[in-house]
């Protein structure tokens, strides 16, 4: 393909802020790509620490050094970049941004686990994280998100794998190591990022109903106090592992899907 652009020059729109999409931002964004994100008004993110997504509510959220400032006019863009930082606006289909930025490469990074409306006319590359999306189709290029030898694979045709329900092995557990509530209602939480809790535990209360850790371990993500939360929804989960410090670092496997986002705008742009 010949580049219009120089690689520098690139412009990256990432629906999402979540954890996977806030690894894809953050190395896309150490490899000096110009990025800018959008998210709902209202998103649910666990791992809160690790997701730029808390933007939304306090303004800015920093990830290993690099930070995401909310801006409220797509004008304000070109400065946040200027400052080094990543714009992030509140735009939930994604429309008034797109159209005004008219990116080179669109990431769906919601992690739907379905398409919820990316076309692979959106951008000259359309990537589409884990199952829902279908390469040559509504996207370009897919990333495959479950854990295992093709984490962070391209797949160029056909779709990812599907989606089993089941979280992947940390510290030999899988289902146990999250953290959901039995009963609809107002979410506190009693624990916080980073704290150490015992089975049985009390991590958090949905209105007076309890939800207590099924593991030992450190408390690795969290919903924010004052969520209104579904029964059966996950409000967090707990590293068995026991080491504070990750609970504060992306995880492995957003920095394997991010890798592969970058190797797919490297294999569209860089010929």
């Amino acid at each position: 393909m010949r580049m219009e652009k120089s690689m520098d020059e690139l412009v990256i729109l990432i629906r999402g802020a979540g954890e996977m999409a806030s690894g894809v931002a953050h190395r896309l964004h150490q490899s000096h790509f110009k990025i800018c994100m959008i998210e709902i008004p209202h998103p649910l993110a666990v791992r809160r620490e690790v997701t730029f997504t808390e933007a939304i509510y306090d303004g800015e959220k920093e990830v290993e050094g690099v930070r995401a400032k909310l801006i409220s006019k797509t004008e304000e863009i070109k400065s946040v970049w200027k400052k080094g930082d990543i714009p992030i606006l509140v735009d939930s289909d994604g429309k008034k941004t797109r159209n005004f930025l008219k990116p080179d490469v669109l990431v769906d990074a919601i992690m739907a686990k379905k398409n919820l409306g990316t076309q692979i006319n959106d951008a000259s590359l359309v990537i589409g994280l884990g199952p829902g999306f279908t390469a040559g189709k509504d996207v370009h290029i897919v990333i495959e998100t479950n854990r295992g030898n093709n984490l962070g694979k391209m797949i160029l045709n056909g779709t990812a794998e599907p989606d089993t329900g089941i979280p992947g092995e940390i510290g030999g557990y899988t289902i146990e190591r999250l953290l959901r509530t039995m009963k609809k209602g107002t979410f506190h939480p009693q624990k916080s990022i980073g704290e150490r809790v015992n089975k049985g535990s009390v991590v958090a209360v949905v209105d007076d109903f309890p939800v207590m850790a099924k593991i030992r371990g450190v408390v690795r993500g969290l919903l924010r106090e004052g969520v209104e939360v579904k029964k059966g929804m996950k409000v967090g989960d707990i590293d068995p592992r026991g080491k504070k410090e990750l609970c504060f670092t992306i995880s492995d496997k957003a920095r394997a899907i991010g890798g592969g986002v970058l190797e797919a705008i490297l294999y569209r742009f860089n010929r």
